[in-house]
């Protein structure tokens, strides 16, 4: 093989006429892995060169004032070749100008050194070249192509990231607890991988008259709707299946159709209807309520799939009824009064209460009457009485003798509290009131106890003897 090989450089190749020796511009090239002997690069850099060292560079029409500095080859030089003809070897380096016959011998030393020295300047070129050859393996093969998207939009990334938690810390997306990421958070990454990551909106959903509030991942009331598994069929919705929701959510109120029978006149309706109470789904059966017609369920309630509502025909009317409300007693004491005397000061008034009833015919039937209304027309007056304290007396001097068993028996039976048919005497003597009232006694006489009434006639014999009492007087002698 040819060492023309090992000469990319000009530099080596024959001059073409014998020309003197021009000194550096001739000198050799070092190979990688020369470095300056120790002590030499700090002289330099004391000496303050263009790049913190002195340029040793001299021309060979210069003369040197001083030896350059000595250089070392991190692998010993190769053997010297001898010039023929001549008794030692002839160095070729710097501070030499040989002639035609040195030329020649330089020749031979580049032949037989290039081969080692190509082979130096190259080997530390290829471990450069295979350490950046195998960190860029390294690197290529760490760089990831993923698609991540986001909310519904997506874009190719390269990344390092190791799994998805810290590829998302990367592109700073955060993510809450109601948010869906897929693949989930910590899977390993690897090369063509698709990660989507799905915001969580809140949805006040009203479905079918019952209040809650739900998180979806969807981005529609559509969407949401099949997410959280509404039928939407037939259903009553308070927004546009395509309207979009945002981050802040929503508001939305589904009615879902619903089977409904109502039973009327003897009839049975099934419908399928959306409707928000059952009045509107009774009007939906082409049905309509009349005066005091009602439903069996409110009318203002939610209709549930599969109820039966029943409308009541009624008809009737009020019925108005009086009632006594009774008055009270009230006693008080009276020392005036014998022991056992009760005398009404003011008699008692009842009063009057008025009920108002409902009656009622259910479908052909007459129901039991309701009490609707109570109203008290009258308020009641108590009655007061005057009930005695005052000791009886056991006595009435000049009449104590006499038989008044006998003349109480003749007169009333014996009885305290007779009174004639005309009303007009009472007792067991017959007194009338002003006679009675003229012996201190109060109120009327039948109402006193019976030993007043004696201790009364006994006072009116001591005035008048027996005249007051012209048939039966005679039976007080026995």
């Amino acid at each position: 093989m040819s060492n023309s090989q090992y000469l990319p450089d000009a530099r080596y190749a024959q001059p073409p006429d014998p020309e003197p020796y021009t000194g550096l511009h001739e000198a050799e090239t070092l190979a990688y892995g020369v470095y300056a002997a120790p002590g030499a690069y700090d002289e330099a850099h004391r000496a303050g060169g263009p790049y913190g060292y002195e340029d040793t560079y001299r021309p060979a029409y210069e003369a040197a004032s001083e030896p350059p500095p000595t250089l070392q080859l991190t692998d010993p030089l190769p053997p010297q070749r001898t010039v023929p003809g001549s008794e030692a070897p002839t160095l070729i380096g710097v501070g030499h100008s040989p002639g035609a016959g040195g030329r020649a011998a330089r020749r031979r030393r580049r032949d037989a050194e290039r081969p080692e020295s190509a082979l130096r300047r190259l080997l530390p070129q290829a471990l450069v070249v295979a350490f950046l050859a195998g960190g860029t393996t390294a690197f290529v093969a760490e760089d990831k192509a993923v698609e991540l998207t986001v909310d519904g939009t997506p874009r190719t990334l390269h990344t390092f990231a190791d799994d998805v938690t810290e590829l998302l810390a990367e592109e700073g997306v955060r993510v809450g607890a109601h948010d869906v990421v897929t693949p989930a958070p910590g899977t390993a990454l690897g090369d063509g991988d698709e990660i989507a990551v799905h915001y969580g909106r809140p949805v006040r959903l009203t479905l079918d008259g019952r209040r809650r509030e739900v998180w979806t991942t969807a981005r529609t009331v559509e969407g949401a709707l099949r997410q959280l598994g509404v039928r939407a069929e037939g259903a009553y919705l308070s927004l546009a299946r395509s309207q979009r929701i945002g981050r802040a959510g929503l508001t939305l109120d589904v009615r879902t159709e619903r089977a409904v029978t109502v039973m009327a006149d003897g009839r049975a309706r099934t419908i399928r209807t959306n409707a928000a109470t059952v009045g509107e789904a009774v009007q939906e059966a082409g049905i309509s309520l009349r005066g005091q017609d009602a439903t069996s369920v409110p009318a203002g309630s939610f209709p549930r799939d599969g109820q039966t509502v029943t409308v009541l025909r009624i008809t009737g009317g009020n019925e108005v009824h009086d009632e006594a409300i009774a008055y009270a007693v009230r006693r008080t004491d009276d020392p005036t009064l014998f022991r056992g005397t009760e005398v009404v000061e003011r008699p008692g008034r009842a009063g009057l209460r008025r009920i108002t009833y409902s009656v009622r015919t259910v479908n052909g039937v007459k129901q039991r009457p309701r009490r609707i209304r109570t109203e008290v027309v009258r308020e009641p007056r108590a009655q007061l009485v005057k009930v005695g304290t005052r000791p009886l007396p056991t006595s009435v001097r000049g009449a104590d003798g006499l038989d008044w068993q006998a003349l109480a028996a003749c007169e009333s039976g014996g009885r305290p509290g007779a009174v004639d048919p005309s009303g007009t005497y009472g007792g067991l003597y017959q007194f009338d009131t002003r006679t009675w009232q003229s012996l201190g006694g109060k109120g009327r006489p039948q109402d006193a106890p019976a030993a007043e009434q004696t201790f009364r006639a006994k006072k009116l014999y001591v005035r008048r003897g027996a005249s007051p009492w012209p048939h039966c007087g005679a039976r007080l002698q026995g």
